[in-house]
């Protein structure tokens, strides 16, 4: 592994993002609580995931949705809480959703996790009116019918949000809409959804989903630089069937092999939207915003299948920080993500059973990733063994590597290989640095979880396989392992 100079690329913090939709028990029952429930709360929050989620210092968070998202109808979630109208989630169990929890309530949430809200604005079934309305609700600071109300719900200040989404993919359940018809109703939504004094607007387009490449070329070609982020979503699919993913917890070798093979194509999708943005935005202007991604597999036995409710192990830790180390070394472009989805849905940070609380596999990748929070990217190149089975081969090892503000050097690895340790030469060029700390997230096996029973089966702990060796070091990364190494 060669660590080299970097050409002062930031990782955006951004890039460590959230998603919290409306869908199963991620709002109700895991944000937003029964004030009975014996937790600690603020209001109806619940503060063991704010103080949770506050720790891996999350940079944002996307609400209401998601396909929720395209029959959000924000009025609706404003005013007294008993007063507010109720509606069917359509999308997500046919449930009543009951509006308790709306602007107010969510921005409340992102004040107290001290992080930055990013609304996606419902295109679908809403108007630009409609937009437009939210955006000067939250935004303008003066005398109109939208501030005005919103002084009367209680907040005198404007909010200032800048991260604005225009409509959810747009291509399915937003609207199923054609790239040509999208990127006309984007053009016709963002020009009336405006920027105020000290409130201007990041704007994200409804981007392609997977492999949709045309998607990205309509886009570039007809919206340019009209909008700040063209977002992309990809989810693993285990098995590759959306009929029938394959278990979150109970899974063979072979099926393994599959899924960190299909988690890698982030890689080629990430190079090759990119390389259609670069064509149209050569100075890249325009972030790449991965705003979902994640593991997708069957829901847990006996649980709603509206819910999406699924475990969380080692494999989707490893999928994680794959996929951050991508992200990482495509920081020229990438500049936002958003992992889906925060608590009890997906690939989830936190998991909740009543008062019970418990931090997952992924949730402790993030943990160690958070210091490449805009630090400036340093290029890995890496040398190792590929990982094979039945004639078949991806890369072992992955990696990226970061420098902060106090010249703190941090390099995260990742062996995929289930069984095989990889004994990794490092090597830092001319810069003479010395190791001063790792940790590592590894287990047992990767189908190992953590249970609401034994909550740190997968847990960091201290790494020291670490030796001087030359000018370098000899690291022996363990196999199935997130390791993350700080030289100063």
């Amino acid at each position: 592994m060669k660590v080299e100079s970097g050409s002062g690329t930031v990782i955006s913090r951004h890039i460590y993002g959230q998603f919290a939709e409306h869908l199963g028990r991620c709002i109700y029952d895991g944000f937003w609580i029964d004030p009975k429930l014996p937790v600690p709360r603020q209001g109806r929050i619940r503060m063991d995931i704010v103080n949770a989620l506050r720790k891996i210092r999350i940079p944002n968070l996307r609400w209401p949705g998601g396909c929720f998202a395209d029959e959000y109808h924000w009025r609706d979630g404003i005013g007294t809480p008993k007063n507010r109208a109720k509606m069917v989630n359509t999308n997500w169990g046919g449930v009543v959703e009951d509006n308790s929890f709306g602007t107010h309530e969510f921005l409340e949430l992102c004040k107290l996790l001290n992080c930055e809200p990013y609304i996606s604005g419902n295109v679908g079934s809403g108007t630009p009116e409609e937009m437009s309305k939210w955006v000067e609700y939250l935004n303008f600071d003066g005398q109109s019918p939208m501030a005005n109300l919103r002084k009367q719900n209680g907040h005198p200040e404007p909010y200032k949000v800048s991260f604005w989404g225009v409509g959810n993919e747009s291509w399915g359940c937003g609207g199923n809409m054609t790239a040509q018809f999208y990127s006309d109703q984007y053009r016709r939504f963002a020009t009336f959804a405006k920027d105020y004094p000290n409130a201007k607007l990041k704007k994200i387009a409804a981007g392609a989903s997977d492999f949709d490449y045309n998607w990205t070329e309509t886009m570039m070609k007809n919206v340019g630089r009209r909008m700040w982020g063209l977002s992309l979503h990809y989810y693993t699919v285990p098995t590759g069937n959306w009929n029938k993913k394959g278990s979150a917890t109970n899974f063979s070798e072979e099926e393994y092999f599959n899924t960190m093979e299909r988690c890698l194509r982030m890689e080629e999708l990430v190079t090759k939207h990119s390389a259609i943005m670069d064509r149209y935005d050569p100075e890249r202007k325009v972030a790449l915003v991965v705003d979902e991604w994640g593991i997708w597999t069957d829901v847990e036995p006996g649980t709603n299948p509206g819910f999406l409710y699924q475990q969380n192990s080692m494999r989707d830790a490893l999928i994680a920080a794959s996929t951050l180390n991508i992200f990482n070394n495509h920081a020229e472009r990438v500049k936002m993500a958003n992992l889906a989805q925060t608590v009890n849905v997906l690939q989830s940070l936190i998991l909740t059973r009543g008062a019970k609380m418990l931090l997952t596999p992924t949730y402790h990748v993030f943990d160690l990733f958070k210091h490449h929070h805009d630090g400036k990217l340093l290029p890995v190149r890496l040398s190792a063994p590929d990982y094979r089975l039945n004639g078949k081969s991806i890369p072992s090892l992955n990696a990226s590597a970061s420098v902060d503000k106090d010249g703190v050097v941090h390099v995260t690895l990742v062996n995929l290989d289930p069984s095989r340790e990889i004994i990794l030469a490092s090597d830092f060029g001319a810069g003479s640095r010395a190791f001063t700390a790792g940790k590592i997230l590894s287990s047992e096996s990767v189908t190992d979880v953590n249970t609401f029973e034994k909550p740190e089966t997968v847990i960091v702990r201290e790494f020291n396989a670490v030796a001087k060796k030359g000018n370098g070091y000899e690291v022996k990364v363990p196999a199935h392992a997130v390791v993350m190494l700080t030289f100063r």
